[in-house]
């Protein structure tokens, strides 16, 4: 297949275009600066210069192809602006549904979010999940107005959705996998207990082009390969690295408040907050999500949660990044 995908060197790209490129598909890129292109060359890809802010650059990665991935967008907590947060993840998804429409592309894969469910606290997540009608993070609404804009929008493209939960896994080590580097490094000692969602980021990839290749027009995949307590996730690092890790589990309201004391000191002097509202309130409120029907109707295989921390934890000491 010809293939082009926006996001190519970001740690979901990476993993995405390198698996793309072994089962022998032609891949184009795009590229915004010098090193997203060297990156992408390295891994096999042929880099188009562009954004997807930018609607008329976009047509030569969609020109002539097969599927075009979507995967590029912003994904952070306690944002400096979150207006271009939002003009990334919500105009650029229109953007480049127009450049694949223009060009005839057969099918596009949109990287959603799991975040983009908004299953109501304390139930399962599921693709037939109703959205809350809320937004715990300004990054959650923008991947769930992203998405609606996809599935309202899409006319006669054919359109698919994926929607990860938290990727971990060989590569990651900004946003949460930051966290889990801080964990096991012992800077960070104080923790809130809730559920979190993981899926390895190889079965992230896989994910997206078995979406591409099985996967319904105009529906939407979570890919999830477990479930599990903070608690219970301190417990498994502890016996994949053999460290005694024992952070100090807080109240959520202690949390909360720390938090808003964080955030408000850390505008005050004009830096970015660490911690701010927003993160804690996401922490809170935890998710539980069914990635059964990526398994159901693409066959998608999940990786053991020991493994994909083993291979975490590997990279991460390879990398120097361990102490």
């Amino acid at each position: 297949m010809r293939v082009g995908v926006t996001g190519g060197s970001g740690v979901v790209g990476r993993a995405l275009v390198r698996q793309l490129v072994d089962d022998g598909h032609e891949v184009s890129a795009l590229a915004r600066t010098p090193a997203s292109a060297a990156e992408l060359m390295r891994l096999g890809a042929t880099p188009v210069e562009g954004d997807v802010i930018d609607t008329p650059g976009l047509s030569p990665l969609a020109r002539g192809k097969d599927w075009v991935f979507h995967v590029a967008g912003i994904n952070e907590m306690c944002s400096p602006d979150p207006d271009h947060m939002d003009l990334v993840n919500i105009q650029g998804t229109r953007n480049v549904m127009e450049a694949c429409r223009s060009e005839g592309v057969g099918r596009m894969i949109l990287t959603s979010s799991a975040a983009a469910i908004g299953e109501a606290q304390g139930t399962v997540g599921t693709e037939e999940s109703r959205h809350r009608g809320s937004y715990l993070s300004r990054y959650e609404r923008s991947k769930h107005l992203s998405e609606q804009l996809l599935f309202e929008e899409a006319d006669d493209l054919d359109v698919v959705a994926v929607n990860p939960s938290s990727v971990q896994g060989p590569g990651r080590a900004t946003g949460t996998g930051k966290l889990v580097l801080d964990l096991l490094n012992g800077r960070l000692t104080f923790l809130v207990e809730t559920t979190v969602s993981i899926v390895d980021i190889d079965d992230c990839a896989r994910g997206h082009i078995l979406a591409a290749e099985r996967g319904v027009g105009g529906q939407r995949y979570i890919l999830n390969g477990s479930s599990s307590s903070l608690s219970k996730l301190v417990h498994v690092f502890n016996e994949v690295t053999a460290r005694d890790l024992a952070p100090k589990f807080l109240p959520g309201w202690v949390a909360s408040a720390a938090a808003t004391a964080i955030e408000l000191g850390a505008r005050a002097t004009k830096r970015r907050p660490p911690v701010c509202r927003e993160m804690v309130r996401v922490l809170r409120a935890g998710h539980v999500y069914d990635g059964n029907r990526a398994t159901r109707e693409l066959g998608l295989a999940y990786t053991p949660l020991e493994t994909t921390i083993s291979r975490t934890v590997d990279w991460f000491r390879r990398q120097g990044m361990l102490v």
